[in-house]
């Protein structure tokens, strides 16, 4: 009973440490002097917007052929307490580098000079290979170069509070990195608390903290990033081992067997609609001990037969049939799992999945 108190205090403890980091990120007291542009999204972006902090500057990838002289703003995160002379909606004249004054809390003001490059018609996901990674605030790896550029997350942010990180670097040999991911034993104590355990996972997005819920993993990840290509199949190596013995969250021995999870899907997005485009989806619960490559289709628009409930969009629609076989797609969302169905804490300990060079393979 003891126990199941002092965990109770450090999740509030942690909860509160949390909300106070998310007021005050950058840790100052009085008025703050930070006039930072730490997050820009506008219409058309066909990547994560590349910020300088060093040198004030941002730069958007557009697509070619797409009217520069109004794109809008969709997202604008600035440093705490910081205003701008910019705001959601506003329209920008990118044919030529503009300028956004942020004004920090102490009234100094700094100006963020944006600009624009064409985008590549057949993009790559950055850092595919998983070569880089940096060392986060609670001293472990995450996927990218840094946290400020990164298009990858992990669920790392919510198990490390248990001394469990379900996602790391492997090295392969040679310096040649990748993700390795394992589903992990939580302990007594965290399955009292319906959580009994942790699925390694990678995805495209990022770890929201201020939506940590402990019943509900997914509930704090922002799935996706820009994304404009038209990829004919998705090119990964991989190599996989089912734990032996696959459980659901109340520890129910399961009559079938674990499985990993591998998949991308281009949307459509235009506001907080979402349209599915394409589809490509491997899950396999076969042993596979040495790095293997495979290829899977992706499919355009809703596929055709009979298809499995898994396939099919959470909470929105495909795009329309005429639409599906010409249209670009906003963002992409890539996922990797060591337990298919990790998310509702079902797997089998043991679990271990390797993923590497992540390619989009477009058609010639």
């Amino acid at each position: 009973m003891k126990m199941e108190k002092g965990l109770k205090l450090k999740l509030l403890l942690i909860g509160l440490f949390a909300l106070l980091l998310s007021c005050v990120d950058e840790g100052f007291f009085g008025y703050s002097p930070y006039g930072n542009i730490k997050s820009i999204v506008v219409s058309n972006q066909a990547s994560n917007a590349i910020i300088d902090k060093s040198t004030f500057s941002v730069s958007v990838e557009i697509p070619g052929g797409v009217d520069l002289s109004k794109i809008s703003i969709q997202e604008l995160t600035l440093s705490s307490f910081a205003s701008a002379d910019k705001k959601v909606g506003d329209l920008l004249d990118l044919t030529t580098p503009q300028i956004i004054t942020v004004t920090a809390e102490d009234g100094s003001k700094h100006n963020w000079t944006i600009h624009s490059f064409v985008a590549s018609l057949t993009p790559q996901l950055k850092n595919g290979d998983f070569s880089a990674w940096y060392k986060a605030a609670s001293d472990y790896y995450e996927p990218g170069e840094s946290a400020a550029t990164t298009i990858w997350g992990t669920g790392n942010q919510g198990t490390q509070v248990l001394g469990k990180l379900a996602t790391i670097p492997t090295d392969l040999g040679n310096g040649n990195l990748a993700a390795r991911m394992e589903t992990l034993d939580n302990g007594k104590l965290a399955a009292t608390f319906g959580a009994p355990i942790s699925a390694g996972s990678i995805f495209t997005g990022f770890f929201n903290s201020d939506k940590i819920d402990p019943g509900n993993p997914e509930a704090a990840i922002e799935f996706g990033t820009p994304f404009i290509g038209r990829p004919g199949k998705m090119r990964f190596k991989y190599s996989y081992t089912p734990g032996s013995e696959n459980k659901d969250k109340q520890g129910n021995v399961l009559a079938y067997p674990d499985a990993c999870d591998i998949y991308a899907l281009l949307e459509i997005r235009q506001g907080t609609v979402v349209h599915r485009l394409g589809t490509a989806w491997f899950r396999s619960d076969n042993l596979q001990e040495y790095l293997a490559s495979i290829e899977i289709p992706f499919v355009y628009g809703e596929p055709e037969g009979t298809y499995p409930d898994y396939l099919k969009p959470n909470g929105h629609a495909f795009v329309s049939a005429d639409s599906a076989s010409f249209v670009l797609p906003t963002h992409i969302t890539f996922v990797a799992s060591s337990s298919f169905d990790g998310a509702r804490f079902a797997g089998a300990v043991g679990s271990k999945l390797v993923i590497d060079d992540v390619e989009m393979v477009y058609d010639e």
